[in-house]
């Protein structure tokens, strides 16, 4: 098998150049020499393809393996400049956000930009806990960049508190789009001061959430059967 990481957490990358296409689940099936019912395994993350079969996917919507496997590897050090891109967006009268929240608003970019491009921003694999979707890399890369000194943490009762640091302060920001970056400020707005549980209440509503089991991959396509007003 060639691993290409074609798991659940990338297999909408795929769906989506089908739809892009307006191809059918048949037509691809029989360009890549597989029945429809294994076709739509790997659609659904639960089959990887052969190096052959990944070979002829490219042939079929002319790209190259290596812009294949770009598009379907999740991209962390543009994550980590979503991060700093909300705390830097006046998200809150003081600057400060419930490491929580934070994780929502992640997500919610994340999903947002598949709602309009059929392509998440950073391509991360959201987990549906209990506190709501989160990708696992983000407690790690909320430590590394406290450790670079480009965020702070502090505690305040029961929550963790995440702030712009000074180390930020000459950040670029050249992984993000210009109109990645406004969605980024327009999520920011909506939820400027509103409380934590206000947005884990409305990440919990999201049919993403509510379709999946505990601790499942959350698909980023269920979020285009969303009504627009509750994208974000």
């Amino acid at each position: 098998m060639y691993n290409l990481d074609m798991s659940i957490k990338y297999a909408s990358f795929i769906k989506s150049l089908r739809t892009k296409r307006g191809f059918s689940q048949v037509i691809v099936a029989e360009k890549l020499g597989l029945l429809r019912q294994t076709y739509m395994a790997v659609e659904r993350g639960t089959r990887e393809m052969t190096l052959r079969e990944a070979k002829k996917l490219c042939e079929l919507y002319n790209i190259s393996i290596e812009e294949l496997s770009k598009e379907t590897a999740p991209q962390y050090e543009k994550y980590k400049q979503m991060i700093l891109a909300y705390l830097k967006s006046s998200i809150s009268t003081d600057g400060k956000i419930p490491k929580t929240k934070l994780a929502k608003l992640l997500y919610l970019a994340d999903f947002a930009w598949y709602y309009e491009k059929l392509k998440s921003m950073s391509g991360m694999q959201y987990l549906r806990r209990a506190y709501g979707p989160v990708p696992d890399p983000y407690f790690r890369a909320l430590d590394e960049l406290e450790e670079d000194g480009k965020i702070t943490m502090n505690r305040k009762g029961d929550a963790m508190l995440v702030s712009i640091g000074a180390g930020a302060s000459r950040q670029k920001f050249d992984l993000l789009e210009k109109e990645e970056v406004e969605l980024i400020k327009k999520i920011s707005a909506k939820w400027r001061d509103k409380r934590t549980q206000e947005i884990v209440g409305f990440t919990h509503e999201q049919l993403p959430y509510k379709l999946c089991a505990p601790d499942e991959v959350i698909p980023y396509e269920l979020i285009t059967q969303e009504d627009p007003e509750h994208v974000y």
